[in-house]
């Protein structure tokens, strides 16, 4: 199989273009995707191959572009719109809510909403409060809505080609920090299932459980214990809604203990979801109550080192893990 070296960018980028190949339904727009070529590069180039019909620029005006793209998807196109900053959607949660997660219901079938959100969800460095909330579990509360977050570029440009393809409203959530990320994937076409989960490293002593870029961390994490002499099991839910807990559980009734990490806050949080799932199906299996890495109950703040202080790190999710297992 050929492959080829390339950063979470463009293997998102490649996933776009090779869908509106695919599909001359498929366009892209908002903020900067086109003449900008997109704040963080994805759409680059696409505007001068699909020209301004598929590649629309818009005003910053997030609750009206979406609700056209809304529109737009209910009469048969498939639209992407890309979010600067998923903390931007706020400003058209109502349409999201509303009328993209809902309206396949409220109609009676008659109208699918095949739309893919997508945009860096999130921390970046140093971007405050305003740009750095992390959305998840505010839209995992919502019925209709499916929820994607990648960790590295196989799967978000796999990931993103099922998103685009599905006949539902699909929140894609990438992270800033790792659009410079680069792996090895295939030349060729391939998708990546919507609702399964990644092991991405086997082991017998504890499971660990992430998403999105806390993906990242927790490998940094499982290296570290690794030379405790602590084998951990680390999967990659890749799919927040739906949730894979077939492999969750089967992975915990092997470890007998589970930690749980996202870079969200801890209230009414994913990990709060995940960690109700595995009681209700492993609570004889466990050794231990299942723990939790998140971010603190505070807005993110501006200044480096508090920031630091307020997300999840490699070193705390390896003192819970040690926490969790003595």
């Amino acid at each position: 199989m050929k492959m080829q070296l390339i950063d979470m960018r463009e293997a998102l980028r490649q996933a776009i273009d090779e869908e509106m190949t695919r599909d001359s339904r498929v366009f892209i727009m908002g903020e900067e995707v086109a003449e900008y070529n997109g704040a963080y590069k994805v759409t680059k180039g696409l505007l001068s191959k699909w020209g301004s019909e598929r590649v629309i620029d818009t005003p910053i005006a997030e609750e009206g572009f979406t609700g056209l793209a809304i529109g737009a998807a209910m009469t048969g196109l498939r639209p992407i719109v890309e979010f600067m900053s998923f903390n931007f959607s706020f400003v058209a949660a109502d349409q999201i809510i509303s009328n993209a997660a809902k309206m396949y219901y409220m109609s009676g079938n008659r109208f699918s909403v095949p739309i893919v959100f997508r945009g860096p969800n999130g921390a970046a460095a140093q971007v405050s409060s305003q740009h750095s909330h992390c959305v998840e579990a505010l839209y995992g509360n919502i019925p209709g809505l499916i929820i994607l977050a990648p960790s590295n570029p196989y799967d978000a440009k796999g990931l993103l080609k099922s998103a685009i393809r599905n006949n539902n409203p699909v929140l894609f959530l990438e992270s800033e920090l790792s659009y410079n990320d680069k792996m090895e994937i295939p030349v060729e076409e391939y998708l990546v299932p919507i609702g399964k989960a990644r092991i991405v490293s086997e082991g017998t002593h504890i499971t660990l459980i992430a998403h999105g870029r806390m993906t990242l961390l927790c490998k940094e994490a499982v290296k570290l214990l690794l030379a405790k002499g602590i084998s951990v099991e680390l999967i990659d839910l890749r799919s927040v809604k739906p949730l894979d807990i077939a492999t969750i559980t089967e992975s915990v009734k092997k470890t007998h203990h589970a930690v749980i990490v996202e870079e969200g806050h801890s209230f009414a949080g994913i990990c709060a979801e995940v960690a109700f799932e595995i009681q209700k199906r492993c609570f004889d299996f466990l050794d231990a109550p299942v723990a939790r890495v998140t971010q603190l109950e505070t807005p993110m703040p501006y200044s480096k080192v508090l920031e630091k202080e307020t997300i999840p790190t490699a070193e705390r999710i390896m003192q819970t893990v040690l926490d969790t297992l003595h």
